[in-house]
């Protein structure tokens, strides 16, 4: 006896990815992945500048210097924003762990408060920098 051949279902395949609309709860665990990579790269960014005023009063001036500059500091909010939003998605991926908010419409509303708590404290810190 031989077995039944499964047959392949031809399911349209999408690869657009202008055409496909990801939900706000994707859209929330992709961008703390992306955050989590920039803060990697970001750590490294710091620790120079933190060597360089560190180093003597000459370093210091020179780090001063790099700070005023519009493109560091533009750098620097971009830093602080992806840390807000990695800490705001991580404590909401915690509450998650914890058993709260894991239905589809409890996890979009607390995508949604993370989101709001990243643009309050992204509003912050561009107000720090400059």
């Amino acid at each position: 006896m031989s077995k039944p051949v499964k047959e392949r279902k031809k399911r349209p395949v999408n690869l657009d990815l202008q055409t496909i609309r990801f939900p706000i709860t994707a859209i929330a665990s992709i961008l703390h992945r992306v955050t989590g990579v920039i803060m990697f790269v970001a750590v490294g960014i710091l620790m120079c500048l933190l060597s360089l005023s560190l180093s003597s009063a000459e370093g210091f001036n020179e780090a001063s210097a790099w700070v005023d500059n519009i493109v560091v500091k533009l750098v620097l909010w971009g830093i602080l924003t992806a840390l807000s939003y990695h800490i705001a998605g991580g404590i909401r991926h915690l509450i998650m762990d914890l058993g709260y908010c894991e239905e589809l419409e409890s996890g979009a509303k607390s995508a949604k408060i993370a989101f709001g708590i990243t643009v309050v404290l992204s509003i912050l810190s561009w107000g720090l920098i400059w």
